[in-house]
């Protein structure tokens, strides 16, 4: 009987590098040696994690009738999850704005010269001073 289970136990093997999830481990500077069964432990969690993050950002997607996840779907999953939300919300990127067409349509003439620069256009004009003078 303990063989079966020493080998159910060797066929779990983490995906992830065990390696890097070391190091990542050391980052905190509370830590300074890591144990393997923590480091499995570890390991597995954050695959089981990656794993339940990625299904429920695909259930998102398919509500929207989408086939690609991508960052929106990711934060309405997140959302969804309190005890995610609580940790990992403030960590993901904010999604960029969309740009509407009326921002598109300012011309560079209509922004303002960065300071200590003119606009093409100045140059070609008479001196405020001369023209006073005439």
């Amino acid at each position: 009987m303990t063989e079966e289970v020493e080998e159910k136990a060797e066929a779990i093997r983490p995906e992830f590098p065990t390696g890097r999830v070391k190091k990542i481990m050391k980052l905190d500077k509370d830590i300074n040696k890591v144990n393997s069964e923590a480091l499995f432990l570890v390991s597995c969690a954050a695959e089981l994690f990656l794993r339940f993050l990625t299904e429920k950002s695909a259930e998102v997607a398919a509500e929207r009738k989408r086939k690609t996840v991508n960052l929106d779907h990711l934060r309405t999953a997140v959302k969804r999850h309190r005890p995610t939300s609580d940790f990992l919300l403030d960590s993901l990127p904010v999604p960029a704005q969309t740009v509407n067409r009326v921002a598109r349509s300012v011309t560079a003439a209509d922004k303002p010269a960065p300071a200590g620069a003119r606009r093409i256009n100045d140059f070609f004009r008479k001196a405020e001073t001369e023209t006073e003078s005439s």
